[in-house]
């Protein structure tokens, strides 16, 4: 399974970007990998300062740098004193999306951590937009932070189609949260079920699909959890009947999971940059944690 060997953890300095910060420490000392935090100043509100001003004092933006940097140190020290972990403050310029691109490939970083919610955060959206920006384009794992850290993982919820996403998934969870319970989650659906109720066939031979659906789906769990690296018996094996969106979020619940790992896009990707159907709506009706593997 893939090392964490460097974080980086993105912050606008908000509340509940500190909780990103936190959980990011917190892996650091349970892992031992290395902890960056990254604050990117747009420059596009300076500049329309700027214009509102009509001319402001020299050196504006060396000025605000400057006090971000200063903040930036102070929250790298309160995570010193509360976990042990020497945090560096990187402070950068430009567009944002740019400039988190730039060093998380400076840096070679393993996993962003993020903060669901920013000091910008509209109500009627699940994520800050950046994050949501930041996750359509993302080619390293992404950790999405909702909760408060207040211990380590401990239950975490890995659902699986069986595209290649899944096994990296899996590797993912175990190096994130090498000591949690694991669960692993196929959702199936019979191919074409309503076509075959309009068809009028009978409920018996459709019940009858679904078993042996179930049967082949849990053979496959077994394989790919051995494909993965996990022991035997290391990992719950959860296969149930439903649309996978609904049945992912009803086990976070019932399983009691504070994390779970859930691939960019499974099987029926077309674009990239887009994130999957079901990933798009665990994000949104989760109340845990949210790793997105890539």
């Amino acid at each position: 399974m893939p090392e964490l060997r460097h974080l980086l953890a993105a912050t606008d300095l908000s509340a509940p970007s500190r909780h990103a910060v936190e959980r990011a420490a917190m892996l650091s000392q349970e892992t031992g990998a290395s902890l960056d935090l990254l604050h990117v100043v747009d420059r596009a509100p300076l500049e329309r300062l700027r214009q509102l001003m009509l001319g402001p004092p020299d050196g504006l933006q060396e000025r605000v740098l400057g006090a971000v940097r200063e903040r930036l140190g102070e929250l790298a020290e309160a995570l010193r004193e509360r976990f042990g972990v020497s945090a560096g403050a990187r402070v950068a310029a430009g567009p944002v999306l740019a400039e988190l691109a730039r060093h998380i490939d400076e840096t070679a970083a393993d996993l962003i951590v993020c903060g669901a919610r920013g000091e910008s955060y509209a109500r009627h959206s699940l994520l800050g937009s950046t994050a949501a920006r930041m996750l359509g384009k993302a080619t390293r794992p992404m950790l999405v932070v909702k909760q408060v850290p207040h211990e380590p993982y401990r239950a975490l919820l890995v659902p699986v189609d069986f595209s290649p996403s899944s096994v990296r998934a899996v590797r993912h969870a175990r190096s994130v949260a090498p000591k949690a319970d694991i669960a692993l989650l196929h959702a199936f659906e019979v191919p074409f079920e309503g076509h075959l109720r309009y068809a009028r066939v009978d409920e018996a031979t459709i019940h009858q699909h679904r078993i042996v659906a179930r049967q082949d789906a849990t053979r496959k769990l077994l394989e790919l959890a051995g494909e993965a690296g996990l022991p035997p018996h290391a990992a719950r094996l959860v296969v149930t009947h439903g649309d996978p969106s609904l049945r992912i979020v009803e086990q976070e619940q019932e399983l009691n999971c504070d994390l779970i790992v859930i691939g960019k896009h499974g099987q029926n990707v077309v674009e990239e940059l887009f994130l999957g159907s079901v990933t798009r709506h665990v994000l949104a009706e989760s109340q845990c944690d949210v790793l997105v593997s890539v």
